[in-house]
């Protein structure tokens, strides 16, 4: 087999007539645009476009980087439910080359990057999981012989775009916490010149990284990204905006303790630690393996994951500003809090950026 075929099988036929020749008909079609459409604000005119677009385009070629990370990204992923992730890989997307979920390996695998890179130079996207580590030359995490920022390099240079998926792809996550030894950065901070997608969270919602693929396969660009290069679908509004218990809170009916009476009656767990009202997220309203539930449904407060060096900005449990008689006003200051210490983390982000070189993420 030669190394220009492994790994890759897209077919020539648009995306369209490969999903009928699998069964799935028009109007599964538009139903998946539909909700799909629906997950990410878009209105039912663009619902149409999404579909439209969907059927006519060809299977997108992905190649997915694992840096410094856990797997919980990939595990993620294997949790997506609309598409599921045998839908995802084998209907809309060419998985290319992933150290989790591919066949192969060795020179292979590397075959298949590369293979990637060249046929479809300037149209692959580059999906990268982990924080990227600088210190010691990079010899902290050395794939195929080469370090994580190597690979990064020679992988985006003819990329159409870049998503960081989790926290330490997008911020530097755990890697980077005090004291950060291995000098663990970013993948914005590294990648110049192409859009970057930040898709945080530890471990990120699948529906947001579907979601993400999805608009760029229907519109051939990205979608709408706040100040931190997140996708306002998914990161528009906090934990708490959408928060079930949100009226315990704004009765002022507060847990002392996960095993107390108020705790068993669903109160609020904004004194037990929860960041909800600090956090940009969808868990609240999409929830986790196919719709189930969520960390503070299950009891836990929310640890704010998916908000840049949540490791380093106290204990998980540690309560936000206490509230008073005037919630809306706490809310209001913790809010703010956050949103003041995002716009830093991004002053922060673009300067680093500057230092090396490498542009801020981008959006058309």
């Amino acid at each position: 087999m030669k190394p220009e075929s492994i790994g890759l099988g897209l077919p020539a036929q648009t995306l369209g007539e490969h999903l009928r020749t699998r069964g799935m008909t028009r109007r599964s079609l538009l139903q998946y645009a539909a909700c799909t459409a629906s997950l990410m604000g878009l209105s039912p005119r663009e619902a149409a476009a999404m579909a439209q677009g969907l059927e006519k385009a060809t299977r997108q070629s992905v190649i997915w980087l694992s840096f410094q990370e856990c797997t919980g990204c990939t595990e993620s992923l294997t949790r997506s439910f609309s598409p599921s992730l045998e839908d995802l890989i084998f209907d809309f997307i060419s998985l290319d080359y992933h150290h989790t979920l591919q066949a192969v390996s060795g020179e292979a695998a590397e075959a298949a990057r590369h293979a990637a890179m060249k046929t479809h130079a300037g149209k692959y996207i580059v999906v990268v999981d982990g924080s990227v580590p600088l210190g010691e030359g990079g010899i902290y995490s050395v794939i195929a012989g080469m370090t994580n920022a190597a690979m990064l390099a020679e992988t985006v240079e003819h990329a159409a775009a870049v998503i960081a998926v989790g926290t330490c792809a997008a911020y530097g996550g755990l890697p980077e916490a005090r004291p950060n030894p291995t000098g663990a950065v970013p993948i914005a901070q590294l990648v110049k010149g192409k859009p970057v997608v930040n898709i945080p969270g530890c471990p990120p919602m699948p529906q947001a990284m579907a979601g993400t693929l999805t608009h760029f396969l229907s519109f051939g660009k990205l979608p709408e990204l706040d100040a931190l290069g997140r996708p306002k679908a998914f990161f528009g509004e906090t934990i708490h905006d959408r928060c079930y218990r949100r009226p315990y809170y704004n009765r002022g009916q507060f847990a002392k303790g996960f095993d107390d009476e108020g705790a068993r009656r669903g109160w609020c767990l904004y004194e037990l630690g929860c960041k909800g009202p600090v956090t940009y997220n969808a868990c609240a309203s999409l929830k986790w393996n196919g719709g189930t539930s969520f960390p503070i449904q299950s009891g836990h407060g929310c640890i704010g994951c998916s908000e840049p060096r949540f490791w380093d900005r106290g204990g998980i449990y540690q309560p936000l500003p206490a509230p008073t008689k005037k919630r809306g006003r706490v809310i209001g200051i913790a809010a703010a809090g956050g949103t003041v210490l995002g716009a830093g983390a991004a002053v922060i982000a673009r300067q680093r950026a500057g230092q090396t070189g490498s542009t801020e993420p981008t959006q058309e």
